[in-house]
């Protein structure tokens, strides 16, 4: 497929703001209402509700980066959007002014869900160092990625159930405000999400046309398109339904968004991997990529340390440290492209 014009693809990004903009306000209550129908927590409905949904962009861009060969885009999405979606949490914490965000959020889901994302992120590392060893065009670490995502899964519903360790209640301590009424019924609450996220979905795939086009018509590096331009668009679902959640009150469930959807988007390098069919995607990306995973790991180990240590008020340390280690990454992978 050819790239877009320059124009056609700024004025379709600008497009695609009104539209996921208009989506995650009403994912954000949907996911709410849906969260209290089914009983589950609110860290595991942000997880899975709105992760899961505003992660459609993502794989849309990703994917349609990898079958477009462009190795360094592909790989450069994923990573965005973790690194995009954990700067949203730093915005969030201005906008929630009664106490640091992290301290009043605090849940053990969370804290957890940051280890096992590290952890998933990290193992891109270890295939970018071993490029030779592959399966067919794919990395066995690719292929071990879902396990660790599965059994970290296995491990939050364990911790859940029978917790070894609970971060101290505080008159600061949010962990899930009171969802809106609504008349509609359980089913129709389902059909509402299941409607929005088709929504999301197809405007994920203009915005990765979108991002190829503004690559092909000023030749910016692909991987620092992917991880700034089209992943800012892309995660902007998750900005929206985090603000949103955080005003209903909801704070463990809109960090459980950002976090779920961060752990969800590690995955997408599994797609990125598949549906490059042109080789090892490790080694077609460019010293860039591993500058962008070296950064977006540091960004969570960040976040998880904030989670941990608990600021009580005030913009806590992770939400200077988190914008500053993005800015520094960019910069550093501009220097190695």
């Amino acid at each position: 497929m050819s790239a877009w014009a320059l124009w056609p693809s700024i004025l379709a990004l600008a497009a695609s703001v009104v539209v996921l903009v208009f989506a995650g306000s009403r994912l954000a209550r949907t996911a709410d209402q849906l969260s209290d129908r089914t009983g589950m927590g609110k860290a595991a409905a942000g997880a899975l509700f709105l992760g899961a949904v505003t992660s459609l962009p993502g794989i849309i861009a990703t994917a349609t980066g990898a079958l477009e060969g462009d190795a360094a885009y592909a790989l450069a999405n994923p990573l965005g959007g973790v690194a995009v979606q954990t700067v949203w949490l730093a915005i969030a914490d201005l906008v929630y002014r009664k106490a640091n965000l992290e301290h009043a959020s605090a849940s053990l889901e969370n804290l957890l869900q940051s280890l096992v994302l590290v952890a998933l992120i990290s193992m891109p590392v270890v295939a970018y160092a071993t490029p030779g060893l592959t399966l067919g065009w794919v990395h066995p670490i690719t292929l071990v990625m879902p396990v660790v995502y599965l059994y970290g899964l296995s491990l939050l519903n364990q911790a859940r159930k029978e917790p070894m360790w609970s971060a101290k209640k505080t008159s600061d301590t949010r962990e899930g405000g009171e969802a809106a009424g609504t008349k509609a019924s359980t089913p129709q609450l389902w059909l509402r999400l299941g409607m929005l996220a088709v929504v999301v979905g197809v405007t994920g795939w203009v915005i990765a046309q979108a991002g190829l086009g503004i690559v092909a018509a000023t030749g910016w590096p692909s991987g620092i398109t992917g991880f700034t331009v089209t992943t800012a668009v892309t995660s902007l679902p998750e900005l929206v339904t985090l603000i949103a959640a955080v005003r209903m009150g909801a704070l463990t469930l809109g960090v459980g968004n950002i976090i779920g959807g961060n752990v969800f988007d590690t995955l997408l390098i599994i797609v990125a991997d598949g549906f490059y069919t042109e080789g090892n995607i490790y080694s077609s990306a460019g010293a860039e990529s591993l500058v962008l995973l070296g950064g977006t790991v540091l960004i969570t180990s960040v976040l998880a340390a904030g989670l941990l240590v608990r600021q009580r008020k005030g913009v806590g340390f992770e939400s200077v440290a988190i914008p500053g280690v993005y800015l520094g990454t960019v910069a550093l992978a501009i220097f190695a492209s």
